[in-house]
């Protein structure tokens, strides 16, 4: 039996739309492996300042995620020297020769390209990006609308173009979109991405939530595992 290693089998967890400190160390505490910092983004940005804050007290090997909706590699670059996260996730499909800047303005930053999946045209979007970027990321945004969507949607798109994508990728590949405990297990299961990510999936109120969070990281190594998550009976 063949068994695919193309990456590791432990999924890696971002939660995104990360506002304070507090937060930060809440997921951190309960198995987060990134947390995400929205520059300049819709309802959930917050100031650099506060990014810049979070960024040089979260503790290696947690990553930070400074997600940024710029398209020119001289902003992206101005944004992440003002607010020093290890990984820049640039939130619209730039022009690949933008990317390709970004190399030699970031040289020590992790570059994370997103790909809004609105149908199978994302897959002819790798070659552009692959070889300068370290890993993508698969989103429900609809970068092409008169006022833009970049992630934050809570929905899901269609996975059988997420999994081709990730068969196809020579990067690893972030997924998000939609999800929550009840269908990340089904969403690993079939994209065996490299890591996955959320925002409004373990938010009450706007606010980062412990028992979901709790909930969807239970459900993630229940997933690893090969076991079935069951939500835990109401105390």
């Amino acid at each position: 039996m063949r068994v695919d290693v193309k990456w590791s089998m432990r999924t890696r967890i971002k939660i995104c739309c990360i506002a304070s400190m507090e937060e930060a160390r809440l997921a951190i505490r309960y198995g987060a492996d990134a947390v995400g910092l929205v520059g300049a983004i819709g309802p959930r940005k917050i100031d650099d300042r506060i990014i810049a804050a979070i960024a040089s007290a979260v503790p290696p090997p947690i990553a930070t995620f400074l997600l940024t909706c710029d398209s020119t590699a001289q902003r992206i670059a101005e944004q992440v020297r003002a607010t020093g996260p290890s990984t820049v996730q640039i939130v619209s499909h730039i022009e690949p020769a933008e990317s390709e800047k970004l190399v030699d303005l970031l040289p020590t930053t992790r570059r994370v390209q997103v790909i809004h999946v609105e149908d199978e045209r994302a897959l002819d979007l790798i070659p552009g990006y692959a070889a300068n970027a370290h890993a993508f990321l698969l989103d429900s945004g609809r970068p092409s609308l008169e006022t833009p969507e970049y992630g934050g949607t809570g929905r899901v798109h269609d996975w059988n173009v997420s999994a081709e994508f990730v068969r196809r990728s020579p990067l690893p590949v972030f997924l998000a979109g939609g999800l929550s405990p009840s269908i990340v297990g089904e969403a690993i299961r079939r994209v065996r991405p490299f890591g996955v990510d959320l925002c409004s999936g373990v938010r009450t109120d706007g606010r980062l939530d412990r028992e979901k969070l709790i909930a969807f990281i239970d459900a993630v190594r229940c997933a690893d595992a090969g076991t079935f998550y069951r939500t835990p009976p109401a105390l």
